[in-house]
């Protein structure tokens, strides 16, 4: 698996902390203090999210990266 960039590791917990707080089921057992954020963070952490991040490049080329 090739490494996340800082941006994208910010906008997928962003996007799925935002999940969460709309609703959206938990993929791990979270605490009663946790935040939609913590959450968001340590599913990525544990690598249950079943995400994709699609990198497009300056020549046109896509790569697709699985969390």
């Amino acid at each position: 698996m090739k490494p996340l960039t800082r941006f994208e590791i910010a906008r997928i917990i962003g996007a799925r902390a935002l999940q969460l707080a709309l609703g959206a089921p938990p993929l791990i057992k979270p605490s009663k203090e946790d935040t939609p954020y913590a959450v968001a963070k340590r599913e990525l952490e544990q690598k249950v999210l079943p995400m994709a991040v699609l990198r497009v490049y300056a020549d046109g080329t896509t790569e697709r990266v699985e969390l």
